[in-house]
């Protein structure tokens, strides 16, 4: 049997949409967000404060009562990012696209930069935090992709992003309450 995507979690007008790239295999099988083993999302987004204590992969469903999203670029589990080709990001970015139009989050946070080179086709160098572009108009914030198989960040590193993103969104919220 083929494993399914997930499903997302979008509040209209959430603080943040977190956006991975696409489910891993063990995502997909016990039918949660970032349950991959090694995978930093959780402990990171209590570390940061978005997240009381305790707080795991078994919560993603309840992440809109705390004015949180999480969805997927590619709707497709995989075992890796090697098995996502062209089609999968090109048949995925039209659709989340229109997620974000219609759900109209506060700030799209981006979980890896592949995620936002793919979804806004950007080459070159992305530099992780709060980036000039936007999608229809939202603030994209690149978060380090979380996976254990990132090696290109440490934890504490990844941690300062998250902090930024949750700071950024308090302050957005703040401006947003002010008018």
């Amino acid at each position: 049997m083929r494993p399914r995507g997930l499903p997302d979690y979008i509040p209209f007008a959430c603080r943040v949409l977190f956006v991975g790239l696409n489910p891993g295999l063990r995502s997909a099988e016990v039918g949660h967000h970032f349950a991959g083993a090694t995978n930093r999302f959780w402990r990171l987004m209590v570390d940061s404060g978005f997240l009381p204590a305790g707080s795991s992969y078994l919560n993603d469903r309840d992440l809109p009562a705390r004015g949180l999203g999480i969805t997927n670029l590619v709707a497709r589990p995989t075992s890796g990012v090697a098995d996502l080709g062209r089609a999968d990001y090109a048949g995925g970015r039209g659709p989340l696209l229109e997620k974000i139009r219609a759900r109209r989050p506060r700030i799209v946070a981006l979980a890896g930069v592949m995620v936002y080179r793919e979804l806004l086709g950007k080459r070159g160098r992305v530099v992780c935090g709060l980036q000039r572009d936007t999608c229809d108009g939202i603030p994209c914030y690149v978060l380090p992709n979380p996976s254990g198989r990132n090696a290109h960040f440490s934890y504490r590193e990844m941690l300062r992003y998250f902090a930024g993103l949750k700071r950024l969104s308090e302050e957005v919220a703040a401006l947003s309450s002010s008018r």
